[in-house]
């Protein structure tokens, strides 16, 4: 048994005493600094439903990231999770079967979440059943879309901007429906734009996961894979089995700014999605709002070092982070003022030679 492995069994003792709702906010702030900065600004009847929620993609996660199981592994992995969260059942059974595969690439608090996968699947079990049915469609869709894509040679990049935007359909627009879903079941007012909603909540899932892509090129590149679509970097004249940290190539960056049009475009949308959420909600917005600030400055970071070669270098700083929280705190009512933010803030994040039209 390895130090690492000690140790996350050693902390599944201390897991057990805390309630569920600080069990799951323990959990976040392992696998996720985001998303245990963002849920806790929601209503408090949303926080652990959400919470929940992203554990539970972050279970698929951890499937598809780990390079230790085989194509046909994950399939099957992913199959299993399906049923287990639909059902409530096996939840035990299928962490021993998955805990002993992961591999120390795996970090230890996914290795815990693995482990304290039963008490998550009765959490989940202890909502409504129409969150339940929520929970339980965007797993489905995002296990049963992820090994599509793991079956596939990803070393050299996606084919098509087309298979790039199906992708983050799979990794996150479907999570975007989900949370539009539970936004919805939460408030009646919400529910009233519930239609323009869910259209626009796969824009805004697709422009998150897009700024993750971009900022995690290298991160990716090491584990020998690229989500980069070729086609748009043929446009430009670059081979994308040619690319490496020391890719020193304007026809790349072209791409790369390409690219990062086509993520303004969607997160455009999602501004527009944050507004349709009642000013008084603020808790909601403000989820919203910070996800979508500190991708608008991740973006930016990258626009100024289109020549970066470390995932680091994408990263922004927790001075912006901070910056971020302090002036959603002060706009989050306004929808002009957060308009005029967002059209200050990205601006130049559009190439002067380039226009995609996000689907809306």
């Amino acid at each position: 048994m390895t130090n690492e492995t000690q140790a996350v069994l050693d902390d599944l003792k201390s897991l057990h005493e805390l309630s569920d709702d600080q069990f799951q906010a323990l959990l976040l702030a392992g696998v996720s600094r985001t998303f245990a900065l963002t849920i806790p600004q929601l209503p408090t009847s949303l926080v652990a439903v959400i919470a929940n929620a992203y554990l539970l993609c972050r279970i698929v996660d951890t499937i598809e990231d780990e390079v230790s199981l085989s194509p046909e592994q994950k399939r099957y992995f992913c199959s299993e999770f399906i049923q287990v969260v639909k059902t409530g059942e096996r939840a035990e059974i299928f962490a021993l079967e998955l805990a002993p595969l992961l591999s120390n690439q795996t970090i230890p608090a996914e290795h815990q979440l693995i482990h304290v996968l039963p008490r998550v699947i009765q959490i989940t079990h202890s909502f409504e059943t129409p969150q339940v049915a929520a929970l339980s469609e965007c797993v489905n869709t995002m296990a049963k879309g992820m090994p599509i894509f793991q079956a596939q040679n990803l070393h050299d990049g996606l084919a098509t901007l087309a298979e790039m935007d199906r992708y983050c359909y799979y990794v996150a627009g479907c999570v975007g429906e989900m949370l539009a879903k539970l936004f919805c079941l939460y408030s009646p007012e919400i529910a009233k734009n519930e239609t323009e909603l869910l259209k626009l909540s796969v824009s805004f899932g697709q422009g998150l996961q897009m700024t993750n892509i971009l900022k995690d090129i290298w991160d990716d590149a090491q584990r020998g894979v690229c989500w980069l679509p070729q086609d748009i970097f043929t446009e430009t004249g670059f081979d994308l089995k040619n690319l490496t940290p020391e890719t020193n190539d304007t026809a790349f960056s072209e791409g790369l700014e390409h690219l990062i049009s086509v993520a303004h475009g969607h997160l455009h949308n999602a501004l527009r999605y944050t507004l349709l959420i009642p000013a008084h909600e603020i808790g909601i917005r403000k989820f919203c709002l910070l996800a979508l600030g500190m991708a608008v400055l991740t973006l930016k970071k990258i626009k100024s070092n289109l020549k970066f070669n470390r995932s680091e270098q994408a990263k922004i700083t927790r001075n912006s982070v901070k910056a971020t929280i302090i002036i959603t705190n002060l706009t989050v009512r306004s929808d002009y003022l957060l308009t005029a933010l967002f059209n200050v803030t990205s601006h130049g994040l559009v190439s002067s030679d380039w226009h995609y039209q996000t689907k809306s």
